[in-house]
Parts: structure tokens; C-alpha cells; sequence
């Protein structure tokens, strides 16, 4: 069995960290260990408990305007009906990435394009998911049979375990959405279950969407049977009212240093995330805005809502524009440049915070030097 090698770290020659050096004696005893598919665990101490958070993915950066004209061509090759679900994918520029079919850390995320008239046959599975809705008209999902109209930037919830179908109304336009789903966790949890309706699509069985009409507000509704399920009941949350929440939060706080004024996406009953192993923001960047470097335990995708600027991401820039999709790895130094002095920019991101925070363990840490600025790399 062979030992896990890391990079050499001086810190790491002190007492309380493993330093041992090998004899003769000792690789042969190495080797015995192996055979009984055991090895010493000052072979791996260093390399598996690392000084801070080391992670195996890399910033990565898709060009709206490139993975569009991808989209229409899968829509050109594919049937919907064939693919169960025909999504672009999108992988980390990592090895990690690719062999996990990851966006970053254990997220997936990919693009999804439906004409009108097609549907995403009906389905459900263990990983949860969620959607933000990029641009057409007429898009739909039904969860549990609950219908639910989409439009352009709503973020729209699909459980885990929930029965669920998509599609775009015969009288709509040409729709794209980018999915967000915790698949990589839930494989390497080994606990990924997955069904196929035994309809194409559901029947909706409650008027078209009943629940962020019931549960959209900031009233709750009475004399209907409580809401007990692990997520959020709005199920859909409008651009418009998110947009106006943001520009009112605006008007009486100065924000973040570090993400300007930015709201998670909640449950109205607990107030906490929406989702239980996956949360979201919206966030504002006033105009010009540049914010300071912090990092957190944690991945981070985003997707440009509105405006054009850049992020510097471990000391490389990345220019984006209108629904430009990135991403943030774990651990990583981050600051957010809006380049319009004059209009706002709003960044969509989802997130695995909720379960850095269930296992106690999401950690965040401002740059301190440099202005809380990070130097970009040439």
C-alpha cells in the first residue's frame, strides 16, 4: 500500500505533526502493513489533516454567449424524451471536477434548454435541486403536483424525494435555466436514489402556484393545514420581489464589505435556508463597487444576474457579463468589482452552506493586508 504523499510544508517538521524518518526497518514494516490492507497512519497524518482547507478545485469561468449556442445545439441533437433530462454539464477545470461530475466541492450545475411544447419527463430522486431561470418564457415545473410558472431570474425549488417534471408551454419561448443539485454528495454519501414516474408528466392537482401565492408574502397564511415538510413551502421566489427586497435593504444599511447588500433566499416558517443541503443569495453591487477579500469554508456557483464586472478569485481575475456562470472553491480569497459607476450589478449564487453549518464547520476569515485587496497575478 502506498503512503499519501503531500507537499513538503516546514510548518510541519514541530512536535504534534508526524516527522518520522523511514529506515529499512521501518519500509519493511510498511509493507507488512500492507498486506493486511493496513498501513501507519503517520504516513497520511500531514497529507489528510492539512493545516487549513486545501481544495481540489480550481476557479473556473463559462461564457454565457459560448454555453448558449452549446445549449441550442444539444437542443438540435437531443429529444428530451431521450435524454431524461438534456442538460449541458458543467465540470470544474479540475481532476476533481471531471471524476465527480462537479461544478465545485460536491455541487453539480449545468444548463438546461427546452423549446416549446417539450417536457422533462416526470421523476424524482434523493439529491435535491434548485433552478434559476436565465431567460424565454412560458417555462414551468410541477412539484408533488404543485404547477409553478417560471420566469426570467426566479429561483425555483425542487426537493429531494419530490416528484417533479419541467417544460415550456406550447405558446412560450425558448427557455434556459441553470440547475443546481447536490448529486456529488449524495454519491459520496452513497445514499443516491433515483424514480421515473409512471406518466410522462403529472397531473397538477392544486391551482397553478398555489404555493408561492399562499406562502410568497410576509404573512402566513391561516386555516389551512401547517407546513411540515424540511424545506421551504414559496417553492418559487419572483425576480421583481427580490429585486425590490434588495433595493429596500439598500436604502437603510450600508451592506457587506465583503458581497455588498446581499439576501439568502429563506423558508418563511424558520428563516433559514430553503433548501437543507443547499442555500442561495441574491446580491447587489452598487455601482462601482469593489469589495474586500474574505474566504470561507464552503463553495460558492454564481450566476450574473444583471450587470458586468469581474471577481478576483485567488489572485485571478475573471470578467463577467450578464449570466455568466463561476465558481468560488472553498477556502479561497474573493472580492467583486461592479464596473458600471452608475447601475447596479446582482449577482444569483448557490451554495453547500447549509451543510457546513449543520456539521459546524463553515469558518470565514477577512483579508487583512493589502487593503483587504488581493494582488492579481499577471
Amino acid at each position: 500500500m502506498a503512503s499519501v504523499v503531500s507537499k513538503p510544508d516546514p510548518r510541519d517538521a514541530q512536535l504534534g505533526r508526524a516527522r518520522v524518518t523511514d529506515t529499512d526497518e521501518l519500509r519493511q514494516f510498511y509493507a507488512e502493513l500492507g498486506a493486511h490492507n493496513a498501513d501507519a497512519f503517520w504516513n497520511r497524518a500531514n497529507a489528510i489533516e492539512p493545516w487549513e482547507p486545501q481544495s481540489r478545485y480550481n476557479p473556473t469561468l463559462w461564457k454565457y454567449a459560448e454555453m448558449r449556442e452549446l445549449c441550442l445545439r444539444a437542443v438540435e441533437l437531443v429529444r428530451p424524451e431521450d435524454a431524461g433530462r438534456r442538460v449541458v454539464t458543467l465540470l470544474n477545470d479540475s481532476d476533481a471536477g471531471r471524476a465527480n461530475t462537479a461544478v465545485c466541492g460536491w455541487l453539480f450545475s449545468g444548463l438546461q434548454a427546452m423549446r416549446p411544447g417539450e417536457i422533462t419527463p416526470a421523476h424524482k430522486h434523493t439529491a435535491s435541486a434548485h433552478r434559476f431561470i436565465m431567460e424565454g418564457g412560458g417555462a414551468y415545473t410541477v412539484v408533488d403536483g404543485h404547477h409553478i410558472t417560471l420566469g426570467k431570474n426566479d429561483y425555483v425549488l425542487t426537493p429531494n424525494g419530490c416528484w417533479h417534471d419541467h417544460g415550456v408551454a406550447a405558446d412560450g419561448q425558448l427557455s434556459i435555466w441553470q440547475d443546481g443539485l447536490d448529486i456529488p454528495l449524495m454519491n459520496c454519501m452513497e445514499s443516491n436514489f433515483y424514480a421515473v414516474y409512471d406518466a410522462p408528466a403529472q397531473t397538477p392537482g392544486f391551482p397553478a402556484d398555489d404555493l408561492p401565492l399562499s406562502y410568497g408574502g410576509a404573512m402566513q397564511p391561516d386555516g389551512v393545514e401547517a407546513w411540515a415538510r424540511p424545506f421551504s413551502p414559496t417553492m418559487v421566489y419572483r425576480w421583481e420581489q427580490v429585486r425590490d427586497a434588495i433595493w429596500n435593504f439598500a436604502k437603510v444599511s450600508d451592506g457587506s464589505p465583503f458581497d455588498g447588500h446581499i439576501m439568502r433566499y429563506s423558508n418563511p416558517r424558520t428563516g433559514g435556508w430553503a433548501l437543507q443541503t443547499m442555500g442561495a443569495h441574491m446580491q447587489m453591487l452598487k455601482g462601482g463597487l469593489h469589495t474586500r477579500a474574505h474566504r470561507h469554508t464552503g463553495n460558492v456557483v454564481y450566476n450574473v444576474a444583471q450587470g458586468r464586472g469581474y471577481s478576483v478569485i485567488g489572485g485571478r481575475r475573471f470578467d463577467w457579463a450578464e449570466h455568466d456562470i463561476f465558481c468560488v472553491p472553498a477556502w479561497a480569497w474573493h472580492e467583486h468589482v461592479n464596473l458600471d459607476a452608475s447601475e447596479e450589478a446582482f449577482l444569483f449564487s448557490f451554495n453547500d452552506f447549509p451543510v457546513m453549518e449543520a456539521l459546524g464547520v463553515r469558518i470565514e476569515e477577512a483579508l487583512e493586508d493589502k487593503d483587504g485587496r488581493q494582488q492579481v497575478q499577471a
